[in-house]
């Protein structure tokens, strides 16, 4: 249970990603900045864990060299073959990838509304989200010994 599905909502749409369950702390971290989209919250998540937003950066750009909303032919064969955990990451352009963005893999689902901002711990095994907390800034996906601390703004809502 190292990994866990994360879904994002921005005013652009939503994508989709099974990444580290050490992701919940870097999003979240992140979205204590306020970001109000996706290349925002890349961005801030980037100072924590630079791999994890380069992870997210290429997968979205070869998900857009292969599929648009009208052909996603790509996407769906490869969520009806690859185990969930192997899934890159994604748009949701239809129902199909929207199913697929809701479906807890490992450790759970967590969504991010920027939007709304909403932090939906709709299945959580890892670890609860919290308002304040600290985290290690990895570098190569490893751990360091320098910490990064963060604290929600109040307009922030934590679900359930």
């Amino acid at each position: 249970m190292d990994v866990m599905r994360f879904k994002v909502l921005d005013p652009a749409g939503a994508i989709s990603f099974v990444g580290p369950c050490h992701g919940l702390k870097v999003l979240t971290a992140a979205c204590a900045k306020n970001p109000t989209t996706l290349a925002e919250l890349l961005e801030y998540t980037r100072a924590y864990d630079a791999q994890l937003s380069e992870y997210l950066l290429n997968g979205l750009a070869v998900f857009d060299e292969h599929n648009t909303a009208e052909s996603n032919g790509a996407i769906r064969g490869t969520l009806e073959t690859a185990a969930p955990e192997k899934t890159p990451p994604f748009r949701v352009l239809n129902t199909i990838t929207e199913g697929a963005s809701t479906e807890p893999v490992g450790a759970g689902l967590v969504i991010f509304n920027l939007p709304a901002r909403r932090i939906i711990q709709v299945q959580n095994a890892y670890a609860s989200v919290e308002r304040q907390d600290q985290g290690r800034i990895r570098e190569n996906g490893m751990p360091t010994r320098r910490l990064y601390r963060y604290a929600l703004p109040q307009e922030w809502r934590l679900l359930p």
